[in-house]
């Protein structure tokens, strides 16, 4: 079986070696920070203009003291070492932070990153700038809850690449002032700990919109046109003041917030049905919030739609901060509360496990507000919702006896948790470890699912000769597909990961970046590997929830005979080609702009059905379910014609090492039902399977083995019925049996077997 028509064949070789690599990679174990490696690149006077050297680094993750002579100036620190800096890249920003024994910022060094966004369009030194508006900054008074969070100044189309960084430098620092790392010692007089308030989850009720309001249980922010344009103003940014959305009385925004984990606030505002679903949904300790507005800005921003971050809102606590991405979100459609207001945008966020959020204790709702100032620049300025949850929800607690004033805090470690005590073995693990240790379940089950797969395919024509077998089988593993990988994990591989693979490439490869996302990555290596032996069938086929979509919706369209629509194949075959335009163009697109290729790459629908399970603004719906609808009379119209992804697995797929798909003699003269009953016709006329557009359904392998279908078993099964009726015993001194044949069960006379059977085409 094995294909030597491709002289690519022997890039098989780098490629096994390459998979070799990166088995051995999940297989070794990482340094627990990284912060060595980088302290070579700057030298002590970038950190602090005074400084001699380095220290040996200490502690885990580990600081390193800056001295001058015997003199300790103060400390550096690797920020991913501490806290999630994870950009549009899907990679870590790493910056060396200085830092005074007082918890001052004093120096900030960019020394890694894979920020397309950066490397391609906007100067590096912008984006430096603009985090250097940190240095100065007391993160002791942020950490002690005295000052509130300093934001970073904006740079325009790169927010949240800078967001992330800004905050990645507040929220690392932050943990290491409230961790007692920094600073000569620890001695402090033991002090009282005031007394804690908690949520108390015995006052349930049912209230009215007005009375939420009334009370503070839902914080409002209201702003027109004529306020923020007075704040732009003011800011010193008057062409942002001149680029209005409408007139000084329109409405800018009308936002509001609720914790809606509370259970009155909840029940009102979600009812009790919604509440219920919440509260299964929710971990314990996690929380959930309710944010709606309207007016001519929205709350959402674009970055939900290129990258599935909402970068307009922020949630702040305590010094620390968090922004929500689409996996957190859920449209919701109405307000249940009595009296509430028709607003066109509701959302739903489930606050991050990783982040400490407490509801009891105040917190803020920050909005982003950006407005263009000439043809690629934009101006920015920050409102804050704050927000306290009411008495009547609240309930004290015993405070403690005695803590010290100084008690050492767990360090925010690079996923943004802070660890309780007794974990510092899982501080010393790096960030996709931890992961991968924390998501042992869901890996052991894709990794069996893998393993299925790779039988079927192996033993597949032990499965095809049984066909209603395989039909179970093939549906049950698409459910599977559809269910688990697709909409309860959100597996759905893009062509966003290739275009980020390519420029992980160009600008330096690290398996850490991909190791962070297991069943992402599990797909990508099963289907790299897969590769060599099916091309981009398996992938397609099988393994992508969006294409496991189209073909069960369309099995139910042929289940209550909804027509099928079979294209002309001289069309067919020049709609092809579409595909791998549309990749091409989108690949064209990454290199000048990683940030507009995701933008374009929405023309998958995958994100909308899948990941968002149509939670989406109505356009992006419409697109999906017109798909949808078009793959109800022709069979998987989006892989056939439209999918960029399928056309980027195409094309190294043509390096595949072996032919399983077994043809007879017959198959394309005479015979064609094969290329006629392909779902997504991929076989040619003259009976020739287009790999480039197989997705391995195996139909054309069960044809291949049916004795009652396919002409070359029928003359094979006649031959067989013939012998056996010639060899058969008769009784003594009867007469020879006149060779018979079968058709569908009834003998017939040989000589008037019908011309068909005899192997003519079908």
């Amino acid at each position: 079986m094995m294909n030597c028509r491709s002289p690519f064949a022997f890039l098989a070789v780098p490629l096994l070696v390459a998979a070799c690599l990166l088995l051995a990679a999940v297989g070794q174990p990482a340094a627990a920070g990284e912060l060595d490696r980088y302290l070579g690149r700057v030298a002590p006077q970038d950190i602090f203009p005074q400084a001699e050297r380095f220290g040996p680094p200490q502690g885990e993750p580990p600081i390193a003291p800056v001295m001058r002579g015997e003199e300790r100036l103060g400390f550096v620190y690797l920020n991913s070492d501490f806290a999630n800096a994870v950009g549009y890249s899907g990679k870590p920003i790493k910056m060396l932070v200085g830092i005074e024994t007082s918890g001052v910022v004093r120096s900030i060094r960019l020394v890694d990153h894979k920020e397309p966004i950066v490397l391609i369009g906007i100067p590096e030194a912008r984006i430096v700038a603009a985090v250097n508006s940190l240095i100065g900054k007391d993160m002791a008074a942020v950490a002690r809850g005295a000052e509130r969070p300093p934001q970073v100044d904006i740079v325009s189309g790169a927010t949240v690449t800078v967001l992330v960084m800004g905050d990645s430098v507040v929220r690392s620092a932050v943990g290491l002032v409230r961790s007692g790392r920094l600073g000569g010692g620890t001695d402090a007089a033991p002090v009282a700990a005031p007394a804690a308030r908690a949520i108390d989850m015995s006052v349930s009720e049912i209230r009215s919109w007005e009375d939420l309001v009334g009370d503070g249980s839902v914080r409002r922010l209201n702003l027109s046109v004529g306020e923020v344009n007075e704040a732009f103003a003011k800011a010193g940014q008057p062409e942002a003041a001149a680029h209005a959305e409408g007139e000084n009385e329109d409405l800018f925004i009308d936002l509001y917030a609720a914790p809606v984990s509370v259970p009155t606030i909840g029940r009102s505002l979600l009812g009790d049905e919604g509440y219920e679903r919440l509260t299964k949904r929710l971990a314990p300790g996690q929380h959930a919030l309710l944010v709606a507005g309207e007016g001519a800005y929205s709350f959402k921003g674009s970055g939900y739609v290129r990258g599935g971050i909402f970068d307009r809102i922020e949630l702040v606590q305590d010094g620390s901060t968090t922004r929500f991405r689409d996996r957190n979100h859920t449209r919701l459609g109405d307000l249940a509360a009595e009296g509430a207001p028709d607003l066109p945008e509701i959302a739903l966020f489930v606050v991050p496990e990783h982040f400490p959020f407490d509801p009891a204790q105040e917190w803020d709702l920050q909005l982003l507000v950006q407005r263009p100032v000439g043809a690629r620049d934009k101006a920015f300025l920050t409102y804050d919702l704050a927000y306290r949850l009411p008495e009547r929800y609240l309930v004290a607690e015993a405070p403690a006896t005695q803590r010290p004033a100084a008690a050492p805090a767990p360090i925010p470690a690079a996923g943004e948790a802070l660890l309780p005590a007794g974990m510092e073995d899982v501080l010393a693990m790096p960030l996709w470890e931890r992961i991968w240790r924390d998501n042992t379940v869901n890996i052991s089950i894709a990794a069996v699912a893998i393993g299925v797969l790779t039988l079927i395919f192996f033993f597949q024509d032990w499965l095809v000769s049984r066909p209603l077998l395989f039909t179970w089988v093939r549906r049950g593993y698409l459910a599977f597909t559809l269910f688990w990988l697709g909409w309860w994990m959100n597996a759905q591989l893009s062509v966003v990961n290739v275009i980020t693979f390519t420029n992980a490439l160009i600008t330096g490869f690290s398996w850490e970046y991909f190791l962070a996302a297991p069943l992402v990555f599990i797909l990508w290596s099963s289907v790299a590997a897969a590769l060599l032996f099916w091309g981009r069938g398996p992938f397609c086929g099988w393994l992508c929830p969006f294409g496991a979509l189209q073909e069960l919706t369309n099995n139910l369209a042929r289940f209550f005979k909804v027509p099928q629509l079979t294209l002309p194949w001289g069309l067919h075959e020049r709609l092809w080609p579409l595909k791998y335009i549309i990749f091409l163009v989108l690949f064209g697109l990454s290199l000048h702009s990683v940030g507009l290729a995701e933008q374009w790459a929405e023309v998958e629908p995958f994100k909308t059905a899948i990941i968002l399970k149509f939670a989406r603004e109505w356009p992006f719906v419409i697109y999906a379910l017109t798909l949808l609808s078009i793959g109800l009379f022709v069979e998987r119209f989006f892989c056939r014609y439209l999918c960029p992804l399928g056309a980027a697995l195409a094309i190294p797929g043509r390096i595949r090492m072996f032919e399983w798909l077994k043809r007879w003699p017959e198959c394309g003269s005479p015979c064609h039902r094969c290329a006629k009953e392909c779902p997504v016709q991929a076989i040619h006329p003259e009976g020739h399977i287009n790999v480039n557009e197989c997705i391995y359904c195996m139909h054309c392998q069960e044809l291949y083995h049916d004795d009652q279908h396919c002409p070359h078993m029928i003359q094979v099964r006649v031959k067989r019925e013939r012998w056996l009726a010639q060899n058969a015993p008769r009784p003594a001194g009867e007469a020879p049996n006149k060779p018979i044949i079968t058709r569908n069960g009834k003998a017939v006379a040989d000589a008037a077997r019908p011309a068909e059977t005899a192997g003519a085409p079908s």
